[in-house]
Parts: structure tokens; C-alpha cells; sequence
């Protein structure tokens, strides 16, 4: 089987709030990729590698970036990706990335990020992964247990 590339942009799920004297926990930080430590816990049967391409909430992504994922994906040799990105700006990115023939590409994000108790994290990421792992070549968002096809 293919190996699934998982590619971290920022957004809320990657979101950690670190505490210091000036900002009292009440800032955020993107932090190291969610997928990696959802991953972990999970202990899957199937082969990955994940690539931090951008750590930016997706209100401030542009078009530039997206340029940037599309050619990590274009790219990288692998036909599962999953994109691991804010939710307010995930469908522009997804309508970005349409027409890259011969990958299946599945987007998703969370709305409470992957270090609070009651995320939707793991719960996203692994639709995301039944999906990349059965949909045919597309793009696609998962998340609160819907599918929808982008291309």
C-alpha cells in the first residue's frame, strides 16, 4: 500500500496555548503536527511520513501558500495526502487543490485543538484516513463525520 503523506498547515488543531509572563496562556502557538501524536496513540497498521509545510491559522493563509502546499503535493511521490488545516479557510484551500490528477487528497482540521480533553481531533483525522484509504483520486473534507467531494 501506498504510503499516506500527512501535511500540517496550522489551524486550530495544531493550536497549543503556552503560558509565559506576558501572555498568560491566553496566546496561542501552532505547534508540532497533531497527526503525529494522534498517530502515535493510535498505533496504525499502515505506513506514513508527515511534512510541516506551513504553521498558519487559516485566516491568514493566502493564495501563495496554497501555491506552496500544491507543490509539495504535485511533488511528493505518494497518492494518499492528508492535509491537516484550519477549518475557516479549508475550503478554499480544498477548491485550490483541485484537478492533481492521480491523488487522493482529504482535508480536515478540528474545532478544539488536539491537546484539549474534548477535541474533535482523532475523531476527524480518522475519518480522514478511511477516506484517503478508499475514496478514488479527488479532493475531499472530512469532518464531524461527513464527507463531502471537492473535484
Amino acid at each position: 500500500m501506498d504510503k499516506i503523506l500527512f501535511i500540517q498547515t496550522g489551524g486550530t488543531i495544531d493550536k497549543a496555548y503556552p503560558q509565559n509572563p506576558t501572555n498568560h496562556g491566553y496566546a496561542f502557538a501552532i505547534d508540532e503536527p497533531a497527526s503525529r501524536v494522534i498517530l502515535e496513540r493510535a498505533r496504525p497498521g499502515f505506513e506514513y511520513e508527515i511534512k510541516t509545510v506551513l504553521k498558519k491559522d487559516s485566516l491568514d493563509m493566502t493564495d501563495a501558500d496554497r501555491t506552496i502546499i500544491r507543490e509539495t503535493i504535485e511533488t511528493a511521490p505518494n497518492s494518499k495526502i492528508i492535509i491537516t488545516h484550519g477549518t475557516d479557510a479549508l475550503q478554499q484551500t480544498a477548491e485550490f487543490l483541485r484537478n492533481l490528477d492521480g491523488k487522493t487528497i482529504v482535508l480536515t482540521g478540528a474545532m478544539q485543538p488536539e491537546k484539549f480533553r474534548d477535541s474533535d481531533a482523532d475523531f476527524n483525522l480518522g475519518m480522514a484516513v478511511a477516506c484517503v484509504q478508499t475514496l478514488p483520486s479527488a479532493v475531499y473534507i472530512t469532518l464531524s463525520g461527513e464527507v463531502r467531494k471537492i473535484s
